[in-house]
C-alpha cells in the first residue's frame, strides 16, 4: 500500500492539505482572538477604561502566558503589521498639519520638550541602573516618554473638559511627543549593528537628513495646498471627481494608496513603513481632500481598524507577553513607578513654567501619563526587530496597561466632582 502511494500522485496533494489545515488554524485563531478581544474590550469600556487594555489581556489569556491556546506565528504577525499601518493612519487623520505646527510654537513647545526629555532621561537612567545595553536604554526611554493621543482625547472627553486649557496643552504635547518618538525610532532603526562612534554619528546625521527631506516634502505639499486655496483654486475638485467617477466606496482605497505611497517612500529611505505613512496621513486634511465624505472615510477606517485589525494587533501583543519571573520583578516595578513619577512630574513642572496653578499643572501631568497605542506600537516594532528581548517587551506592555489604567484614577482623585465642576466653570469664563 505504501509502495502504491509512493507511486501515486497522492503526495503532491499533501502540501495542499497542509495549507488548508494551516488556513483553518489561522482562521480559528483569529476567531478566538477577535471574540475574546472585543468582549474584554467592551467590558473595560463599560468601566470607562480604554478598550485596548481588555484586548491585550485577551491575548495574554489565550497565549503562552496563561492558557496557551494560541501561539504567535508569522501569519498573525503579518495581520498585526497591517493593523499597525492602519492605526498610524488613523492617528495621522486625527491630527491636522496646522495643529502640529501650532503645537511647536511658544510655551506649548517648552512643555512638550520637558514632558519628553525628562521621562526619556528617567527611562535611560533605569536601564543604566539595570545594566541594559544601548538599544534597550533608548527604547525604554522612548516608550516612557510617549503620551497616547487617543487615550488623552477619550479621558478629556469623558470628563467634559476637551476644550479646556489642560486639554489644549495635553493634546498639543501628545502630538509633539508622538512625532518625536517616530523621529527617534526612524534614526534608531538606521543605526549600524556594530556601534562605533564615527559610524553612529554618521548614521544619525544621514537619518536626520533623510527624515528632514521627507518632512520637507510634506511641508512643501501643505504649503502648496494652502497657496492654491489662497488663489481660490479648488483643491477639493480632483478627489471629488475621482469619487464620483470610481464610486464613493473607492475613496477608502485612494486614502490607503496615498498613505502606502508615503510609507513606501519612507521605507525606501531606510525607515520603518509607518513613519512615511504617518507623514502622508498628516496631509489628508479635510479642508483639501474629500470634504463631503470625510466623516464617511473616518467611519469606514474606524470600522475596519477598531472592529477588526486593532483588536487583533493588541491581542497579538498579549500573545507575545511572557510571564516575568519573580527574580526579575524588580525591573518592571521600577519601570512602572519611574514612568508614572517622571511623566506626572514633567507635566507638573512644565505646567508651572507656562503659568498654570498647582492643581491644574498636576492634572496636566496626570493626563500626559496615559500611554497606549503609540507606546505599544514602538515596543512591538522594537521587539519584532530584535532590539529588545521578551522581558523588556513584557515590561513595556505591562507599563502601558498600568499607566493607562492609572491616568483617570489619578486625575479623578486630584479633581473630585466638585473641583472638576469648578474648573469647568472657571475655564469657560
Amino acid at each position: 500500500m505504501l509502495a502504491m502511494m509512493a507511486g501515486s500522485p497522492e503526495p503532491a496533494i499533501a502540501p495542499l492539505r497542509q495549507i488548508e489545515s494551516s488556513d483553518v488554524s489561522l482562521l480559528a485563531s483569529l476567531l478566538l482572538l477577535i471574540v475574546a478581544a472585543r468582549l474584554l474590550g467592551r467590558l473595560f469600556a463599560h468601566f470607562n477604561q480604554p478598550e485596548l487594555i481588555g484586548e491585550i489581556l485577551a491575548g495574554m489569556l489565550l497565549g503562552p502566558a496563561l492558557f496557551d491556546l494560541i501561539q504567535p506565528n508569522p501569519a498573525l504577525a503579518g495581520i498585526a503589521e497591517l493593523a499597525v499601518f492602519l492605526i498610524i493612519l488613523s492617528a495621522g487623520l486625527e491630527m491636522r498639519f496646522t495643529d502640529v505646527v501650532s503645537a511647536m510654537r511658544g510655551r506649548g513647545m517648552l512643555l512638550a520638550v520637558i514632558s519628553f526629555v525628562v521621562p526619556f532621561a528617567a527611562g535611560v537612567g533605569v536601564a543604566a541602573a539595570f545594566e541594559l545595553d544601548l538599544m534597550r536604554k533608548i527604547f525604554l526611554g522612548l516608550c516612557i516618554s510617549i503620551t497616547a493621543l487617543p487615550v488623552a482625547v477619550k479621558l478629556l472627553d469623558n470628563l467634559g473638559i476637551l476644550h479646556s486649557r489642560i486639554a489644549r496643552y495635553a493634546l498639543a504635547t501628545a502630538v509633539v511627543n508622538d512625532i518625536a518618538a517616530l523621529f527617534i525610532l526612524g534614526i534608531v532603526l538606521n543605526l549600524p549593528q556594530q556601534l562605533s562612534l564615527v559610524e553612529t554619528i554618521g548614521t544619525v546625521l544621514l537619518a536626520t537628513l533623510k527624515l528632514a527631506a521627507l518632512a520637507s516634502v510634506v511641508v512643501a505639499m501643505n504649503w502648496t495646498l494652502e497657496w492654491l486655496e489662497r488663489k481660490q483654486l479648488s483643491v477639493q475638485s480632483l478627489p471629488e471627481k475621482l469619487g464620483r467617477y470610481f464610486g464613493g466606496e473607492a475613496l477608502f482605497s485612494f486614502v490607503i494608496v496615498f498613505a502606502l505611497g508615503f510609507g513606501t517612500a519612507g521605507e525606501m529611505l531606510g525607515f520603518h513603513f509607518v513613519i512615511g505613512a504617518f507623514f502622508g496621513a498628516l496631509l489628508l486634511d479635510k479642508r483639501y481632500f474629500l470634504t463631503s465624505r470625510y466623516e464617511d472615510l473616518r467611519t469606514t477606517l474606524s470600522s475596519v481598524t477598531g472592529g477588526f485589525l486593532s483588536p487583533v494587533f493588541f491581542a497579538y501583543l498579549g500573545l507575545e507577553f511572557r510571564n516575568i519571573e519573580l527574580d526579575e520583578i524588580a525591573f518592571p516595578l521600577t519601570v512602572i513607578a519611574v514612568s508614572v513619577l517622571a511623566k506626572v512630574f514633567s507635566g507638573w513642572i512644565g505646567g508651572r513654567l507656562i503659568g498654570m496653578p498647582n492643581r491644574e499643572a498636576l492634572g496636566l501631568g496626570c493626563v500626559l501619563n496615559g500611554r497606549g497605542v503609540m507606546e505599544l506600537v514602538v515596543a512591538g516594532i522594537a521587539y519584532q526587530k530584535g532590539f529588545i528581548g521578551s522581558t523588556t517587551f513584557s515590561t513595556l506592555v505591562l507599563m502601558g496597561i498600568v499607566t493607562t489604567l492609572l491616568t483617570p484614577i489619578l486625575f479623578k482623585r486630584l479633581f473630585p466632582p466638585v473641583a472638576l465642576e469648578a474648573y469647568r466653570r472657571a475655564d469657560h469664563r
